[in-house]
C-alpha cells in the first residue's frame, strides 16, 4: 500500500473512534428516553433518529453543507466564535458522521431497553437505589448487547461512509480522504489493484464484524438482547 492508502486507514479509524465514543454518549440518553418515554412526541423523535437509515447520505450531506457553511446559522455562529467555518475539516466529519451513524447506536440501546423488566428497576427501587443508580447498575447491564452491538454498527457504519462524507468533507490529503474516498480515487485512476487492495480490506472488516456479533448473540442466546 503507499503511504496515502495508510494515511486514509488512520484517518478513517480516528474518525471512526471519535464518533463511536460521541455516539456512546449522545445516543444512550435518547435510547432510555425512547424506551421509557410515554410522550406524544415519542414517535416523531424516533422517527427523526432513525431518517438517515432511508435518507440519501448525499441529502444529509448537501443540507449539513448549509448549516455549516458561510450562510448556515452553525456556520454564522462558528465564524463568530472565530473557529471558522466546518465543511472540509476532521471536526465537520465528525458532526456529519454523527448524525449519519446515530440510528446504528441509538436502536440497538433503545430495543436493548425496552426488554429490560420494570421488575429489576422496581426491585431496585424498594432496596433504596436512586433512578440513576438503578440505571446505571441495573438497565445498563442488563442491556450490554445492545451497547455491544451499537457500539459495534456505529463503528463499522462510520468505517464505510462515502457520499456524506465527500459532501461535507471532500477530499483532502491527510484532513478528509477517508478509506472509502480513496478507493474512489483509485478507480477514477484507474489504479484497480489499489482499489483493490483497499475494497477487500473493507469486505474482510465488515465479514468480521458480523460473525463478531452473530457469535455474541449466539452465544448469549436466552439472554436479554435487541
Amino acid at each position: 500500500m503507499r503511504e496515502a492508502d495508510w494515511s486514509a486507514i488512520w484517518l478513517t479509524a480516528e474518525l471512526a473512534l471519535v464518533v463511536t465514543v460521541l455516539l456512546l454518549f449522545i445516543g444512550t440518553p435518547i435510547a432510555w428516553w425512547l424506551a421509557r418515554s410515554r410522550s406524544r412526541f415519542k414517535q416523531v423523535i424516533g422517527a427523526v433518529v432513525a431518517l438517515p437509515l432511508v435518507l440519501p447520505p448525499t441529502v444529509l450531506g448537501f443540507y449539513l453543507l448549509l448549516f455549516l457553511g458561510p450562510n448556515g446559522a452553525l456556520g454564522q455562529f462558528t465564524h463568530w466564535l472565530g473557529i471558522g467555518l466546518l465543511p472540509f475539516t476532521f471536526t465537520g466529519l465528525v458532526i456529519a458522521s454523527v448524525l449519519y451513524s446515530l440510528p446504528f447506536m441509538v436502536q440497538p440501546i433503545h430495543h436493548a431497553f425496552e426488554a429490560v423488566d420494570d421488575v429489576h428497576l422496581e426491585t431496585a427501587a424498594t432496596l433504596g437505589a436512586r433512578p440513576w443508580a438503578a440505571f446505571w447498575f441495573v438497565a445498563v447491564p442488563l442491556a450490554r448487547t445492545g451497547f455491544l452491538n451499537g457500539v459495534v454498527m456505529s463503528f463499522a457504519h462510520t468505517v464505510g461512509e462515502f457520499g456524506v462524507i465527500l459532501m461535507i468533507g471532500g477530499n483532502i490529503p491527510d484532513k478528509t480522504r477517508v478509506i472509502s474516498v480513496q478507493i474512489y480515487d483509485h478507480v477514477e485512476a484507474m489504479e484497480y489493484a489499489q482499489a483493490h487492495g483497499l475494497a477487500a480490506s473493507m469486505v474482510i472488516f465488515s465479514f468480521v464484524v458480523l460473525m463478531v456479533l452473530y457469535s455474541f448473540k449466539a452465544t448469549n442466546r436466552g439472554k436479554i438482547s435487541v
